[in-house]
Formats: C-alpha cells, sequence, structure tokens
C-alpha cells in the first residue's frame, strides 16, 4: 500500500480539512450523469469510480463534514488525541480500491491478535492469541494441546474459505451454487453456511473461554444468538473472518478519518463535486432520468441526474423515493472512546499491558456469559456482566497522538460493547447508558489492579476522556436506522431471487444502493461503492 499520511499533515482542531474543501454554495451544474446522496466512505469511492470514468458526479453531504461512522476526531476539549470516533479497524478494504483510486493511505497489522483475562483455580491467567506464544499460552489455560490443536483447524478452515471468498466481493454476485463450489469443502460450506455456527463451535471446542472468543466474530454489532436458526451470527462471523482473504483486523494510520481523507481527495482530483451541508431531501425517477430534491444552505434546489446513488440506509431509500420502508433495524452495541494517561496494570502478571491492550481484549466473553447477556438482553434488562471487547489504537499507531501527549505515554482506548439492543434504551437513554457504563466498566475491572477511571485523562474543562455512543446515539448522531452500525442485518455474499447483479440493484432501475445496506455491505470496506459504481458503468 502507499505510504501513510505523515502526523504533520493531520488538520488541526478547529480548521477545514479535506473532507470540507467544497462546501455550500452554488452548484456547479443543473444536471449531472450521477448524483450520490451521502458523503460517507461509501459514497466517495463510488464518486471517485464514476468521475475517473469520466462522469459528472454529484455527493450531496447533510453534516459539515464527509465520512458519515468512518471519521476521526477530537471528542475531548483541548486535548490533541484524534480518534476513530465511530469505526475504528479495517478488514473489509479490499486493496483492490486502495489501488485503484490511488490512495495515500495504509494500515499496520497488530502484533497481538487477542488477550481474554481469565481466574483458573483461583490465579488470574488469560489466554494470548499472539504468534509463536499461542500454543503455550493454550496449554497453560487449557492443560493440553486439544483445544490449540482444534483452534488450528478451525481457523485454517475459515481461511481457506476467505482466499476464495472475498475476492468475490468486488466481482458480480456469484450464485448460491457457485459460491459453494467455488469454497470446495462441504465441512466448511455446512459450518459457516448451513447450521448455527453454535454448532461447529460445541463440535470443534470444549473449553468454555475459547469457545466465546472464537463467537464474538459471531456478534460484533448483531443480537444474536449462538443457537439462532435464522443464521445471523453465521453471516456475522463469516464477514469478520474473510477480511483480507486472512481475516486480520488492521490499524488504520492516521485513524479512520485518513481513509476518509483520501477517498475525498481521490473523488475530488477526479473531477467530483463534493457539497457538505446539503441534504437530499426526495428523489423522483421514472427509471430513465431522475430528480433530486436538495435543501442547501441557502434553501430548497432541484437537480436532474441520470442516475442516483444513495449511501444511506434501506429505510432512508425508502423514504427519499417515497417507497414502502422495509422492517425497521435494531443495532446492539455500546461504542466508548477513552484517553489514557497511562495503560492500567492487569491482575495477570504473566503479560505486559502493552501487550493485552495490542489486540482485542476482551471482557466477560466467556461462552456461557454471552448467553447470558443475549437472555438478559432479549428479555429487556441490562446484562448483568455486559460482554465487551477493548483494543489500543496508539499502540500501534501513536501518529492519532499530539507529540506532547505520545511523549507522556498516553494511550487511547476503544470499546465495543456486545449485546446492548436499542430497545435497552427506549425509556431513558442517558439514565441506561450511564448504568451500562459503569457496569461494563466493572467487568473491566474485575482483570485490573487498578480501576480504569484512576487512568483516564482529563480534558481541558477538568472532565475526565471518555464518552459511550448508545445505538439511539448514533441514531440520532449519524441517521443509522435503529443504530444498526450494519444497516441492517448481514445476507450471505451470494445471489438469491430478490438481488441484482452486484447486489446494490433497487426496484428503479436507475437508483442503486450504494451504502452498508447493500448486499455484502457492513464495515469499512468500500465493497458497496465499488459495486455500486461498477453497475452504473454497465459492467
Amino acid at each position: 500500500m502507499p505510504a501513510p499520511q505523515s502526523p504533520a499533515s493531520r488538520t488541526p482542531a478547529g480548521q477545514p480539512g479535506p473532507r470540507e474543501a467544497h462546501g455550500p454554495g452554488a452548484l456547479a451544474r443543473d444536471r449531472y450523469d450521477a448524483v450520490i446522496v451521502g458523503g460517507g466512505h461509501n459514497g466517495l469511492v463510488a464518486a471517485a469510480y464514476l468521475a475517473r470514468a469520466g462522469q459528472s458526479v454529484l455527493v450531496l453531504e447533510r453534516l459539515g463534514t464527509t465520512g458519515g461512522a468512518a471519521i476521526s476526531t477530537r471528542p475531548f476539549a483541548g486535548v490533541d488525541a484524534r480518534l476513530s470516533r465511530y469505526s475504528y479497524l479495517v478488514s473489509l478494504l479490499p486493496d483492490k480500491i486502495v489501488r485503484d483510486l490511488g490512495l495515500d493511505f495504509a494500515v499496520r497489522k497488530r502484533t497481538v491478535s487477542s488477550y481474554t483475562p481469565a481466574v483458573r483455580d483461583g490465579r488470574p491467567t488469560g489466554l494470548l492469541v499472539a504468534g509463536e506464544g499461542t500454543r503455550d499460552s493454550f496449554a497453560a489455560i487449557t492443560g493440553g494441546e486439544r483445544e490449540y490443536a482444534a483452534w488450528q483447524r478451525f481457523y485454517g478452515m475459515t481461511q481457506r474459505v476467505a482466499e476464495r471468498v472475498f475476492p468475490t466481493l468486488t466481482e458480480p454476485l456469484p450464485g448460491r451454487d457457485a459460491l459453494r463450489e467455488r469454497i470446495d469443502d462441504a465441512d466448511a460450506w455446512r459450518m459457516l453456511f448451513e447450521e448455527p455456527l453454535g454448532v461447529a463451535v460445541e463440535e470443534n471446542f470444549t473449553d468454555d473461554l475459547v469457545r466465546g472468543v472464537v463467537l464474538t466474530d459471531a456478534l460484533i454489532g448483531t443480537f444474536t444468538d449462538a443457537h439462532d436458526t435464522s443464521l445471523l451470527q453465521n453471516r456475522c462471523f463469516l464477514y469478520h473472518v474473510i477480511g483480507g482473504g486472512t481475516g486480520d483486523w488492521d490499524v488504520p494510520v492516521g485513524g479512520m478519518g485518513a481513509l476518509t481523507d483520501a477517498l475525498a481527495g481521490a473523488a475530488r482530483a477526479a473531477g467530483a463535486e463534493i457539497r457538505v451541508r446539503h441534504e437530499a431531501t426526495r428523489i423522483e425517477t421514472d427509471g430513465n432520468a431522475a430528480q433530486v430534491t436538495v435543501r442547501t444552505p441557502d434553501g430548497e434546489r432541484v437537480v436532474a441526474a441520470d442516475r442516483v446513488l444513495v449511501n444511506a440506509s434501506p429505510q432512508a431509500l425508502a423514504g427519499l423515493l417515497g417507497d414502502t420502508p422495509p422492517p425497521p433495524a435494531e443495532g446492539a452495541q455500546l461504542k466508548v472512546n477513552m484517553l489514557l494517561t497511562r495503560l492500567p496494570r492487569l491482575r495477570d502478571r504473566s503479560v505486559d499491558p502493552r501487550q493485552a491492550f495490542a489486540g482485542t481484549f476482551h471482557i466477560a466473553e466467556g461462552y456461557g456469559q454471552l448467553a447470558d447477556a443475549y437472555r438478559d438482553a432479549a428479555a429487556g434488562r441490562l446484562p448483568t456482566a455486559p460482554p465487551s471487547e477493548i483494543y489500543c489504537h496508539s499502540l500501534t499507531d501513536p501518529t492519532i497522538l499530539g507529540p506532547e501527549l505520545a511523549a507522556r505515554g498516553y494511550q487511547t482506548l476503544t470499546l465495543f460493547g456486545l449485546h446492548a439492543p436499542a430497545r435497552l434504551f427506549a425509556a431513558d437513554n442517558d439514565a441506561a447508558r450511564a448504568a451500562l457504563l459503569k457496569a461494563t466498566l466493572a467487568e473491566l475491572d474485575a482483570h485490573l489492579e487498578e480501576p480504569i477511571t484512576d487512568c483516564l485523562a482529563l480534558d481541558a474543562d477538568g472532565e475526565p476522556c471518555i464518552e459511550a455512543k448508545t445505538p439511539l446515539d448514533l441514531e440520532r448522531d449519524l441517521r443509522l436506522p435503529g443504530g444498526h452500525i450494519f444497516h441492517r442485518d448481514l445476507s450471505f455474499p451470494y445471489a438469491d431471487e430478490s438481488t441484482g447483479r452486484w447486489g446494490v440493484e433497487t426496484a428503479h432501475a436507475n437508483v442503486l444502493l450504494c451504502g452498508a445496506g447493500a448486499v455484502r455491505g457492513g464495515g469499512v470496506s468500500g465493497v458497496p461503492g465499488h459495486n455500486a459504481a461498477m453497475a452504473a458503468l454497465g459492467e
């Protein structure tokens, strides 16, 4: 990949950056080849591809900057730490898109995959998945070789699937049979595509802790159970293990905003017109030509387009078209950002905190704990022991910290809580957020020698540097339906009777869905943007 952006190129707080280069003002045209509704990363991918193909392109973004959920911000007053506020790791972004668009963007590998603290025989310990030491860690936790051997077999299988499935994400949708033939592994197909993932987890592993580590990838942003017969957990798991053909989750150098800035720059350099604070409020189409009503800072405007690509949820698309919306979505996560003066000390003295937090630090994510938390939430209660996972971006990429903070050893922590469906916050979002955050941090503190709150930095107003976002907060801030980070339930990456050639088609021939709600959408991937552009170009 190209060299990463240098820290010096980051935009100082409060100053307009590359994403705001085309702000309010008169539109350049009355008619465009393509209007893109929503300036999130997928919309920018589509814009860059179409503009590079010689088309006139207008990107309309409601907010003051592009990027949507893939942004970096300084959330703490007077503190020079630029955090990936919502989306935070990269796995599903194909190298093809980076190369095609000439993006000045890079990722770094994490030295540790995961650390899961535990108590065995009354002694604090943990499972460390980190290269050559993984085998010894498994032996210490499970008392033998069996679980490690099962781990190797299982993830060897998922990597073979990843190598075969990931390249198809930027190709026309394969049929179910064609994808099964491509995978060419009957057991893998059964475990991942045909029966609840819990069956495979329980067949392959015996240790509750190990089972939980495996299952977590099936629950990220997805409210479901290991044995859900809808296979929603399988679909979520699949997207979490196929990225890049390896399943690795990498750290975006400079934060997620570095990707957004690179995409906006690529689209702009190719000739796309990007307008922030311009909100599309209606789309009218006869299938051949469309008109888009736009609310601008100066009033309402109507622009014509041959086609419209919508980088918003299926619910938002239906609202723009006046169509019947699909069933409502429901997000199910708690997102917490923190800035620390130091990493906390662990009760497990066998592992350095810089190792433990460099990968995914699992909290209350044993197999039984995950099932208990799901039952609590499904019954309308905040989980007694909320499961979550943490990682420290700044250990792998310190460029997101100002030089003074980095020199003083400050670190960022990103926490993602599971089994926190939007329904739990409906009665009183603020009170439920506070209660869940307190319970979640208590589960973390159980594995620390000092409370995590003792390590929090203070902002310019003397307040602790910590913020939490519930699904309702994400719905308010980003218009994610129900706070669902994937816009709707993920789907298997193959065609069925309801999908088109690329998985982005709608009931209107010249209106395409280029956001996370498209087939093969979800996560920071750019795949729906690429595929919508290919569909628009007739590829």
